[in-house]
């Protein structure tokens, strides 16, 4: 018996000095992972419906560092801060940082789109989608957009002494989309599709509790009803181009008319209503926060606003009462682009972005371990 204790008390340093090196090896951020399922969405989702998630972040850092482990939306987490971690985001291949979201958001947003696909499926899919975002594509839209912002200003600005900004402009910003992206005019099916989205969209920031009062239940189904929706508008846009309609209407005729070298298409049905949905959801907050903070930087700014006044109505003397703008009229709105630049600077709409590790990664000192399965 003696003999065993001392052989283990021996061997206890041995041990101690492998574990410790073990544990250096793999040194997990520091934090804390919460409750389950909870973790720290809600105290994230309340500091960003009281505008204050930045400050959140903030207090993050100033507690653990630049990296630290946390639960957001069901799912341990790994929040990195700084240029180091840009450039680990943005500068690693896909084979180590991947751009699969969360789960609940791939529930909302279907498995096919941009965000989720890798390799030769995101280059197919990426490159119809930019077909359609080209220069030469878009320049036929311009007068669509302008008729658009037009109706909107007239019926929600003039003769109003005072609006609130943010709200209307993710109506605007909502209506141009339905006429770039489906070609659907103003009435009660674009106004039911809006109502389906505004639920939708609702969701993709909300803890994923799948049960029937809860908010992500209820954006699951209103996904549910907007694929429909959607899958409606294929066919009816695919029975267009047979009878011989342009393949240049909206997104929706892009897509469907992009063939391979096989003249099949290149896209399936799904891939296309997952990605017009990403297209949705992607242009209707960025579009509509760094409007209202253009408007509240003008407002706030005398001289920068003169600048954009001035700018604007030289274009205006070369129009016709009624004429829409062109796109060579955007080219010439130089000092209006670089407001809308340096106002994205300054407020920057989109928060923070999610990755996958593929792999163990180090950083900061730490092991970010890759996601399992």
């Amino acid at each position: 018996m003696t003999t065993l204790f001392t052989f283990f008390l021996f061997l206890l340093p041995i041990l101690l000095l492998l574990v410790r090196r073990r544990s250096s090896a793999k040194r997990v951020p520091p934090g804390s992972l919460g409750l389950p399922i909870i973790g720290q969405s809600i105290s994230l989702l309340r500091a960003m419906r009281a505008n204050t998630a930045e400050q959140w972040l903030q207090e993050r850092v100033r507690k653990y560092g630049p990296v630290s482990k946390l639960s957001l939306f069901g799912k341990p987490a790994v929040f990195i801060f700084g240029p180091a971690a840009h450039k680990l985001i943005f500068g690693s291949d896909a084979n180590t940082v991947s751009n699969q979201q969360a789960k609940s958001n791939q529930m909302i947003l279907g498995d096919r789109n941009l965000l989720e696909l890798m390799g030769e499926d995101h280059k197919r899919v990426r490159g119809a989608l930019v077909s359609f975002l080209k220069p030469e594509s878009l320049k036929q839209y311009v007068g669509r957009m302008d008729a658009e912002v037009r109706n909107h200003l007239q019926l929600n600005w003039e003769g109003k002494q005072r609006v609130t900004v943010l709200p209307l402009m993710k109506g605007l910003t909502f209506d141009i989309i339905c006429g770039l992206l489906f070609g659907l005019e103003q009435g009660t099916r674009r106004e039911e599709l809006v109502s389906r989205f505004q639920q939708m969209i609702a969701g993709i920031w909300s803890v994923p509790f799948n049960l029937p009062f809860t908010r992500y239940n209820h954006s699951l189904q209103a996904s549910s009803e907007v694929q429909t929706k959607i899958k409606e508008l294929i066919h009816e846009k695919r029975q267009e181009l047979e009878r011989g309609a342009s393949p240049n209407q909206d997104l929706i005729t892009r897509l469907l008319s992009i063939r391979d070298e096989n003249n099949q298409q290149v896209l399936s049905e799904d891939e296309i209503v997952h990605n017009v949905m990403l297209v949705m959801v992607a242009g209707h907050d960025t579009s509509a926060i760094l409007i209202t903070f253009m408007v509240r930087l003008l407002a706030n700014d005398p001289h920068i606003y003169a600048a954009v006044l001035q700018e604007q109505e030289e274009i205006a003397k070369g129009k016709a009462p009624g004429e829409f703008l062109t796109w060579e009229d955007l080219a010439k709105m130089k000092y209006t682009w670089r407001v809308a630049l340096e106002t994205l600077r300054l407020y920057p709409p989109v928060l923070s972005t999610f990755r996958t590790a593929m792999k163990d990664i180090k950083f900061g000192g730490y092991t970010i371990p890759r996601v399992e399965g």
